[in-house]
């Protein structure tokens, strides 16, 4: 006997994690003002990078003494220059329980070979970041992409540690408060909560961090692509929109129009909303059913971006078969696109809750999460 589907549906079925759904107001011709054929270097381009930066630091509140530098390589190139350059001064602490900060662990530990203490914890928890050394350098992700787990908060912190913070906040900037006095190095990249296009990371220094960039120059070569100083120098440029390599003009007018977007609906406080509200739609479907679960376990260390959901009924036998059949199916009725869970993470789904989507497309969906189980469980 068929169950019945839902007689409502996302109005956007994008519900991918990364890269995200776009602002609900783009459109291509919305980009018709990008400096297309024109140099980065010329004052039109210039003139674009520059709002970039000054855009971002403003709806981040990030503070005027800090450098912010858009990079390339997405995120993972904006972490992996922060800890070719500042990393290897003192021991490291490297911080993981999901499978983005376990690469960090791999290339510090393997790559760099840098004396440091791991720290991990598995899916659904996180590491005691009180139990860590700040005197150390320490490393970690805000919010775990693959696992739905965040940092409650940066208090455990302590303002006089000797050591620098660097933290993956990919899946955090625009949708969480990050506690800046807390953070020495913080990258993202377009394409998470604003929904930019991919390829183009951000990288934000404290004073304490250009400090160290002036005064410690790490053993092994770095690549120009990586290189953030010229003489014992900070290259300032880098952190006026001189971009060290070619950026795409279109990506950036998309992010100007993202950031422009973000100003619309409240800035940060705004965007934090809409994630909760989205975040929250979610919760209250779970909390209502006995067979779906979030894989954060502890409700103060949910992600309001990365929502991953198992399924906890004890009669599937193959939780992995069944949850991609959930996705498959889920995508083959053309109401949510790409929620199947990130490859090394347990099984299950993992929906995007960022600020760019619409809480009522999130509350569409749930439903047809429930016939699609239903549907897939009598089959």
């Amino acid at each position: 006997m068929a169950i019945e589907a839902p007689a409502a549906r996302p109005a956007n079925p994008r519900f991918s994690s990364g890269p995200c759904a776009k602002p609900p107001v783009f459109s291509l011709d919305r980009l018709a003002d990008a400096p297309l054929g024109r140099s980065h270097r010329a004052a039109v381009g210039k003139a674009k990078l520059s709002a970039a930066i000054e855009e971002t630091r403003e709806i981040l509140g990030v503070p005027a003494d800090y450098r912010i530098g858009i990079v390339p390589a997405s995120d993972t190139g904006a972490f992996e220059m922060a800890m070719w350059n500042l990393l290897g001064e003192r021991p490291a602490e490297m911080v993981a329980w999901e499978s983005f900060g376990s690469g960090w662990v791999t290339d510090v530990v393997k790559q760099l070979k840098i004396e440091a203490t791991v720290h991990e914890a598995d899916y659904g928890r996180i590491v005691d970041m009180a139990a860590l050394n700040y005197d150390n350098d320490v490393c970690f992700t805000w919010n775990g992409t693959t696992s739905g787990v965040r940092v409650a908060n940066g208090d455990v912190i302590p303002a006089d540690r000797a050591g620098l913070t660097l933290c993956d906040a990919t899946s955090a900037a625009f949708a969480q408060d990050l506690p800046w006095d807390k953070l020495d190095v913080t990258t993202f990249s377009w394409q998470k909560v604003l929904g930019g296009e991919a390829a183009h990371g951000m990288i934000i220094l404290s004073p304490r961090a250009v400090e160290r960039l002036e005064s410690y120059a790490p053993a092994w070569p770095l690549p120009k692509i990586f290189r953030l100083t010229k003489g014992g120098k900070l290259i300032e440029g880098i952190f006026k929109g001189e971009t060290i390599n070619t950026p795409s003009m279109l990506c950036v007018e998309d992010y100007l129009l993202a950031l422009a977007w973000a100003r619309s609906v409240g800035g940060l406080k705004g965007l934090i909303a809409r994630a909760d509200a989205n975040a929250k739609a979610v919760a209250d479907f779970v909390e209502t059913r006995d067979w779906i679960d979030f894989l954060a376990e502890d409700p103060a260390t949910r992600s309001n971006t990365s929502v991953c959901l198992k399924f906890t009924n004890p009669e599937i036998a193959d939780g992995a078969a069944f949850a991609k059949a959930i996705a498959k199916r889920l995508e083959s009725e053309g109401v949510a696109l790409d929620i199947g869970g990130y490859r090394d993470a347990p099984a299950g789904l993992r929906i995007w809750c960022g600020g760019t989507v619409e809480t009522s497309d999130v509350a569409a969906l749930m439903p047809w999460i429930e016939w699609a189980y239903q549907t897939e469980l009598a089959a």
